[in-house]
């Protein structure tokens, strides 16, 4: 008898209907003998509209105020895991809900994206023993002190991930609307092919650049436990794609997939001091206030004494970013403060990179030859990205994918 975790999206349990449907896919593991956890998302648009609720009622600028957010937005999960266990019940499987609370997945305290310390088993080993399927409210969690966290947004796929690993379950099924991950965004390349399986360190990559498919955090989860995960469609029967460690891959291309992120904002300082100390004092107060900084250029003028710095933050923090800049005491002198939002991120990722040469190079001349000016670069092991303008975003998508030879036959 195995264990399966089986993971639920939004779009999976949009209604009443697709909730039933969930029981058929959970029920349909039980005939082959295995048991079963599931855990669950809230319906689709329910946590955007519990975030809109409270955003109406708090500006969320204190600790207090981010503990009754998780207190509101994490009861979506709870009504989806109720609903699908008395459904279960239903059609004779004997199930039992758990709230992140009641299972103790224990948390830090960091409300609204808190990171997972610890997962009591005892009360769900007994469910399971006693021939029930476990239904989790996903995305939650209970500080030591009792007070109800959320795992931050897509959180619910880390409650899948964290389960399979305290379980020691023999896979993660993570069920969505697509039927498994593409070498790029099929609905942008149409010659974009489903991967039968990648390993943890690309599709990390990859959702870090902007995938969407799965949480940055359950892929370092279960590349960190070693969870054997497979992605796949929640409406077809069709073969998914499963993450594996990289040398179950048996020959690796150059290129793997390519990754993009509209949530981009570019903020250009000009003639900044040079001296030592000065991105210390330009990303240090970003940093206190919790402000991801990625792609960074500087370019110091031929005399030395000054600079031009560059950088990308979430477009939704780039008014805040200004704002930093102008008023802490350390920001070091500058000319002026370029700001951009018509800009995207472009990634192609690959751990084939290692032992193939001329990536970058590939990458460079796939976008000359599309007249698309690259605006920022950076580099990993794994990885090539440049910031590009947005209007050229699904034309770089389909030359890069053509140029690196990844294009389907049958499109």
């Amino acid at each position: 008898m195995a264990l399966i975790v089986q993971k639920f999206g939004g779009t999976s349990v949009a209604d009443l209907d697709r909730i039933r449907h969930v029981a058929s896919l959970v029920k349909r593991e039980i005939d082959k003998g295995n048991q079963v956890i599931v855990t669950v998302s809230a319906m689709a648009g329910t946590t955007d509209r519990l975030v809109g609720y409270v955003r109406d009622m708090s500006e969320l600028t204190t600790d207090d105020a981010w503990a009754e957010y998780d207190f509101v937005v994490s009861t979506g999960e709870q009504i989806t895991s109720g609903l699908l266990a008395l459904h279960l019940q239903s059609i004779g499987i004997p199930a039992q809900a758990f709230a992140g609370w009641q299972m103790q997945f224990l948390t830090d305290t960091t409300h609204g994206k808190a990171r997972i310390s610890h997962i009591e088993t005892e009360k769900a080993r007994a469910a399971l023993n006693a021939g029930k399927v476990v239904v989790v409210a996903g995305f939650q969690g209970v500080t030591e002190d009792g007070r109800v966290t959320t795992l931050g947004r897509g959180g619910s796929d880390t409650t899948g991930v964290a389960l399979a690993a305290a379980f020691e379950a023999e896979r993660c099924d993570i069920y969505t609307d697509v039927d498994g991950i593409y070498t790029c965004d099929p609905r942008i390349v149409t010659r974009a092919q489903k991967m039968h399986q990648v390993s943890y360190e690309e599709m990390l990559e990859m959702a870090s650049q902007g995938a969407k498919v799965l949480q940055t955090r359950s892929v370092e989860m279960a590349m960190n436990h070693n969870v054997k995960v497979q992605v796949l469609s929640t409406f077809s029967d069709e073969p998914g794609t499963f993450l594996v460690n990289e040398e179950e891959i048996v020959e690796q291309q150059k290129v793997t997939g390519i990754a993009y992120s509209r949530d981009e904002a570019r903020i250009s300082l000009t003639n900044v001091e040079n001296r030592p100390g000065v991105s210390a004092n330009i990303f240090g107060p970003l940093a206190d206030r919790g402000i991801n900084v990625d792609m960074i250029v500087q370019n110091v003028t031929e005399n030395g004494k000054s600079t031009d710095i560059t950088f990308t933050v979430p477009r939704a923090d780039m008014e805040r970013v200004v704002e930093i800049l102008k008023t802490a005491k350390r920001t070091p002198k500058y000319d002026s403060i370029h700001t951009d939002k018509s800009v995207v991120k472009v990634s192609v990722i690959g751990t084939g990179m290692r032992s193939h040469a001329g990536v970058a190079a590939e990458m460079f001349r796939a976008l000359a030859e599309k007249s698309i000016n690259i605006i920022v670069i950076t580099t990993s092991e794994i990885k090539v990205s440049v910031l590009i303008e947005e209007e050229y975003l699904e034309l770089a998508l389909r030359a890069l994918h053509t140029a690196y030879g990844l294009d389907s036959e049958a499109a």
